[in-house]
């Protein structure tokens, strides 16, 4: 079934999402935003206890003030910020609903989306991706991951309460959900492959964190791999030795990497590394009229791109399709 004609369609109501459309509509360009979950989803999978390493302008999208009570955004407060945006905004925003398809079908595109309602097809004259990265783990490729217990999400540490936790990784997420399971009454191990906690954790997150580890208060095992997941027991191997935790819960917070798989298949170039080759100044791909904005394009790169970039990506699409359209 078609529906009606966008001149923009695009993929992904998160910030990034949002920005675009907002630039869409201030250029008096008809645009709509699908999403296969609720409005930024990424952000709903967040810890409910999470502050915004990012200050709040930078946060921002639309020119639209974000208060907050304390000096940056939590969770709570970005997710009412960003609804009260898109209502204000009056922005077509079609979430629950999953894009399946990018069609080149020349002068545009058809946009194939399954949702409710059911299939449908919606034509565009350009295409804006924006799916970020957080509904792609990275996977560890072991036997047992996919195990009932076993998640690369982390929301609130409450269920863990005198649970044997094993987490996985070093970075911010891990170390933020080590933090929050001991003080929550949970038995706490971190399996680490480098020899410390990364140095991108956050300053006022990392000497916590240190001194549980040195007070033995949280235990992390360094140089260890994870070789199998039992509903019993996580087994790694370490410096040519092998070990077994026992565990109830095991928490994978190894980190993400970008899809480009609607990109691919409706023929824009991917990098190995799975980054979009994208023009510099527009983030059009290699398909005329298609572009990716945001962390979507970037592969296993993704800790280069963040709202406040990703919201300037954006505004340079949309302002070249404008360009473009304006030109024809």
């Amino acid at each position: 079934m078609t529906e009606d004609a966008f001149t923009v369609g695009i993929v992904g109501a998160g910030p990034v999402g949002l920005a675009a459309a907002i630039a869409a509509r201030r250029l008096g360009l008809e645009a709509r935003v699908w999403d296969r979950g609720p409005l930024c989803a990424s952000i709903t999978a967040y810890p409910v206890n999470m502050a915004f390493f990012t200050t709040n302008e930078l946060l921002e999208i639309g020119d639209h003030p974000m208060v907050s009570l304390g000096p940056k955004a939590t969770r709570r407060e970005a997710l009412d910020y960003y609804r009260k945006v898109a209502e204000r905004e009056r922005l077509d925003v079609v979430t629950h609903t999953e894009v399946t398809r990018i069609l080149p079908d020349a002068p545009g595109f058809s946009v194939m989306t399954k949702g409710r309602a059911g299939e449908r097809s919606t034509r565009c004259a350009a295409v804006v991706v924006a799916t970020g990265y957080y509904h792609r783990p990275r996977l560890l490729g072991v036997p047992g991951e996919e195990l009932p217990h076993v998640s690369h999400y982390y929301t609130e540490a409450h269920p863990f309460w005198r649970r044997r936790v094993v987490i996985v990784g070093a970075g911010n997420s891990a170390a933020e959900a080590a933090l929050e399971l001991w003080r929550a009454g949970a038995d706490v191990t971190m399996l680490v492959r480098g020899s410390q906690v990364r140095d991108t954790v956050k300053y006022w997150v990392r000497p916590d964190l240190e001194n549980r580890l040195r007070e033995g208060s949280i235990r992390a095992l360094f140089g260890a791999r994870v070789e199998r997941i039992t509903p019993a027991a996580v087994y790694y191997g370490s410096g040519g030795a092998a070990g077994e935790l026992a565990a109830d819960a095991v928490l994978l917070l190894t980190g993400f990497v970008a899809d480009a798989t609607l990109v691919r298949e409706a023929g824009g170039t991917v990098r190995a590394d799975g980054s979009v080759v994208l023009a510099d100044a527009t983030f059009e791909t290699t398909v005329p009229g298609l572009y990716v904005v945001g962390s979507a394009g970037y592969g296993e790169r993704t800790g280069e791109v963040f709202i406040e970039n990703g919201r300037a990506h954006a505004q340079a699409a949309i302002s070249h399709i404008a360009g473009r359209l304006a030109g024809r």
